[in-house]
């Protein structure tokens, strides 16, 4: 019988530091104001972001063997991997920029599917950039005063394509 109570004491902790991880992660989302909620909550979302910071230890120095244990704990049961506001590592939102470049020198920017892609429907040219990079999108309250997304650029990759032979007339 005591060892079903400390099986369901380990299961209990567990779910709870899944529960705090996945918390802090969407008190963080929600505190950066990308979202429908008023601006004013902001600071109440970094303040039980904190919170949920001090209950994983995060806030002790990293020497303490309580954060170390805790820390060991949640990268070995893979807690740590980011559950936060729908599922593990959601990337931001990104964009990629497609560059054409003919062999007679005009350059045409254009936003396309993929370099292959693109590249099937344009045969002809000799090197096609793709220029990839994150979007920023202002706060709710940003957006209400005219603020429009950003870009900034991240990568650029040039991928050249051999010509294709132009076949000759017979006379």
């Amino acid at each position: 019988m005591a060892f079903k109570g400390a099986y369901l004491a380990g299961v209990i902790f567990h779910l709870l530091l899944v529960l705090t991880v996945s918390c802090r992660a969407t008190f963080f989302v929600l505190s950066k104001g990308h979202t429908i909620f008023p601006s004013k909550l902001d600071s109440s979302w970094r303040e039980a972001e904190s919170v949920t910071t001090a209950v994983l230890g995060q806030d002790l120095p990293k020497s303490n063997p309580l954060r170390q244990g805790l820390s060991a704990y949640l990268n070995a049961a893979g807690i740590e991997a980011g559950y936060g506001f729908f599922a593990p590592h959601v990337p931001g939102a990104y964009k990629l920029v497609f560059e054409l470049h003919y062999h007679d020198g005009v350059r045409e920017g254009m936003i396309k599917f993929l370099v292959y892609a693109t590249w099937r429907e344009h045969r002809d040219v000799s090197m096609i950039r793709a220029v990839f990079g994150t979007v920023d999108f202002p706060t709710a309250s940003e957006f209400e005063l005219g603020k429009r997304e950003s870009y900034q650029v991240l990568y650029a990759y040039d991928v050249t394509f051999e010509p294709k032979p132009v076949p000759q007339r017979q006379p």
